[in-house]
């Protein structure tokens, strides 16, 4: 944030909308612009974070939920898959995960979908995203959980490179083990949708037999 400030002389503004949702928060204008986060919830939005008990307390990793007059009324023709995400009080299940601090900002830390479970233990796909986005030579990178006949889930890191740099050994420093790849793979481009947006989907269908013989 700072570097793109003193090149361009203008600050990124992060924010969170989703098409259901339209906006829900920002980064203020005139304020702190905190980077990593997409500032508090706009006026005349409610934000929550939740766990499988409730509401979570600030500074806690859970689902997003959010209700106001921008949230849609459900999708149409389909009053399943609108039960399944708009609650009868109006609060959306987003399907994202986040966390909430106590002065109102929320930090986006990825999709519930996404999310890896390796030995009963939480992983994040961004942090070990960031983690190997940050190493010389790579590119990008996506990391998926794919079946494991011990771990129930596996860490595997799909890593645009120049090369085949080294990725194991500095994520060895720098994570805890759990958050380890078991495997990374190199490629020369990650799979798309029409949006941009990475297609994981189809990367754990493609990973997906790795550890079947293990």
């Amino acid at each position: 944030h700072e570097a793109f400030e003193a090149r361009t002389g203008h600050r990124i503004l992060e924010r969170y909308g989703m098409t259901e949702t339209n906006m829900n928060t920002s980064n203020p204008y005139a304020g702190e612009r905190r980077a990593g986060t997409v500032g508090p919830a706009l006026p005349g939005v409610e934000l929550r974070v939740m766990g499988p008990d409730g509401p979570l307390p600030p500074g806690e990793i859970g689902e997003i939920e959010v209700r106001g007059r921008n949230v849609f009324k459900g999708y149409w023709n389909m009053p399943e898959k609108t039960a399944e995400e708009l609650r009868p009080d109006g609060w959306f299940i987003t399907g994202d995960l986040g966390v909430q601090w106590e002065d109102g900002y929320v930090t986006i830390v990825g999709r519930g979908k996404d999310l890896i479970i390796s030995g009963g233990l939480n992983v994040y796909p961004k942090e070990v995203e960031e983690a190997i986005d940050a190493l010389p030579g790579v590119t990008e990178s996506a990391v998926i959980g794919v079946p494991h006949p011990d771990f129930g889930e596996a860490v595997v890191a799909v890593v645009v490179a120049e090369g085949t740099p080294d990725v194991a050994g500095p994520l060895a420093e720098r994570l805890a083990k759990f958050k380890q790849p078991k495997h990374i793979a190199f490629v020369d481009e990650l799979p798309r949708n029409t949006m941009g947006k990475v297609q994981k989907a189809a990367l754990r269908e493609t990973y997906k037999g790795l550890f079947a013989a293990t």
